[in-house]
């Protein structure tokens, strides 16, 4: 089921209805809490310290829950509040109470990581912040600059507007959003991203959110079910033969790397067209399962016997007629990018008359040579784009948008800035390419890949021993498997 993203008043209205059915506010503070604390453990394994900023209200309850749960994990717990313990709501002065039960002088201090829970203010919080908040905001934020610390906000920074996604100056800078129950849409927006950070979705079984939604957050819970399992008797050609057309002097590496892609992602078969002249150092560069062609008439290749179609990384400008020709003409599906965007954008109209599905999968640079986007946010963009033309969209970047014609929204939860280097874009091109070869539409496979590679870069920072600096896109594929099993289970992130 998708994730819905839900404005402050559909949060409320869903939480009301809740309380209708009998549903205790407690209960659901519980589950709040319990999941940010297991959001942390699951980017954080080995324990460390964690300073909870706890608010009067039941955001600063939901929080409280969640250090206890660390306390109860071997953490070292330290608690700051920014107002008297008594003009704390009683919910919330429970919770710290049992939290201090628990705390003992006996723990030595903790070796790993230091992790802020930013649980100062909650949901439909909408005014600029006031004091003490603002001065407790300040010091968290300065906390975490001085002391190299990890933020995870519940369900919302302190100082971010739930609905709009406008921050106050001193809002809190978040590394991590535990949003609960639903995404709300201030921590989608555009301006927000930087103060959001990465977005996990904590899903609360008491909370229903009615009606039809066109935005949607892609967490493995609503993409789970799109994988599907292998048959026992299953044999290479049921799984796509997919035709990577890319690579020229000095871009053979992201020839390869879409091969590589395509292949990871579980494709039958994957072959790999490149100008003659680079084809032996492809050939001798390529994974040994890739078949490797040297390509004499790009005209000739929509008679090649092919399922899946990638286009364009390392491709360069020396055939931009055949290639566009090439898009408009074979009937199959196509995952189109790099330099095959920067084609198109010579003629975009080209888009108007292809003969079947496309996925376009530019970064935003290349999206502006497709379009202008003037001051138009990344989510009306895509959605403006698919309007005119007849294609799937994955717009990258920080919060990937997936868009297509009658179908919602879908924004990307995973991923970290340690994948803004070279290549990233090259491995997605493959491994979407791969998926729609098994049998994914175009639209499913845009969120499904993006998701991947997102889950795949955290993988190797936080199970790993890569950095955001040392991160390479030979790390996603060597992560990759890792993070098709969290998605074959439907974890919560």
């Amino acid at each position: 089921m998708d994730s819905p993203i839900v404005s402050s008043a559909e949060m409320r209205a869903a939480e009301e209805a809740a309380f209708a059915r009998g549903i205790e506010v407690e209960s659901l503070m519980d589950q709040a809490g319990a999941g940010v604390a297991r959001t942390v453990q699951e980017f954080f394994p080995h324990h460390g310290t964690c300073i909870v900023y706890a608010g009067k209200g039941h955001n600063g309850g939901d929080a409280l829950v969640a250090a206890e749960c660390l306390q109860r994990e071997g953490w070292k717990i330290e608690t700051r509040l920014p107002f008297p313990e008594s003009d704390c709501s009683e919910l919330t002065r429970k919770k710290l109470a049992a939290l201090r039960e628990g705390q003992t002088d006996e723990l030595p201090l903790a070796p790993g990581r230091l992790v802020i829970l930013d649980g100062l203010l909650g949901v439909g919080t909408k005014s600029l912040l006031r004091e003490p908040i603002r001065a407790t905001a300040r010091e968290l934020n300065r906390v975490r600059l001085d002391r190299n610390a990890f933020v995870f906000a519940v369900d919302l920074p302190t100082g971010l507007n739930t609905d709009t996604g406008e921050a106050d100056p001193d809002s809190v800078v978040a590394d991590f959003t535990v949003t609960i129950g639903f995404a709300k849409h201030g921590l989608i927006a555009d301006s927000a991203i930087d103060f959001v950070g990465r977005i996990a979705v904590w899903p609360l079984p008491d909370l229903e959110a009615g009606g039809a939604r066109n935005e949607v957050m892609a967490t493995s819970q609503a993409l789970a079910g799109l994988v599907p399992r292998r048959k026992f008797g299953a044999y290479k050609n049921q799984f796509g033969r997919i035709a990577v057309v890319a690579g020229s002097k000095g871009f053979v590496g992201a020839a390869l790397m879409t091969a590589s892609g395509a292949l990871r992602a579980g494709a039958g078969l994957v072959e790999l067209f490149v100008p003659e002249d680079v084809y032996e150092i492809a050939a001798a560069a390529a994974s040994p399962e890739v078949m490797v062609k040297a390509t004499r008439a790009y005209k000739d290749l929509p008679n090649e016997k092919i399922d899946v179609w990638a286009v364009g990384p390392g491709l360069g400008n020396a055939h931009g007629a055949r290639i566009r020709d090439l898009i408009a003409r074979v009937e199959q599906p196509m995952v189109v990018d790099a330099d095959g965007l920067n084609l198109l954008a010579e003629d975009i109209e080209v888009l108007k008359r292809c003969r079947g599905p496309r996925l376009l999968t530019p970064h935003p640079g290349e999206m502006e040579r497709l379009v202008a986007p003037g001051k138009m946010a990344r989510a009306g963009l895509a959605r403006s784009f698919c309007e005119h033309f007849p294609v799937t969209l994955l717009l990258k970047g920080s919060r990937t948008v997936v868009a297509e014609r009658d179908q919602p929204l879908s924004f990307n939860s995973t991923g970290n800035p340690g994948m803004a280097t070279g290549g990233m874009g090259d491995i997605l091109t493959g491994i979407c390419a791969g998926l729609i070869g098994q049998g994914m539409s175009l639209y499913d496979a845009a969120r499904v890949g993006a998701w991947l590679c997102g889950r795949s870069a955290e993988l190797a920072i936080f199970h790993g021993s890569s950095t955001e600096q040392t991160l390479l896109p030979s790390d996603i594929l060597d992560n990759l498997g890792r993070a098709f099993i969290d998605l074959e289970i439907g974890s919560t992130l």
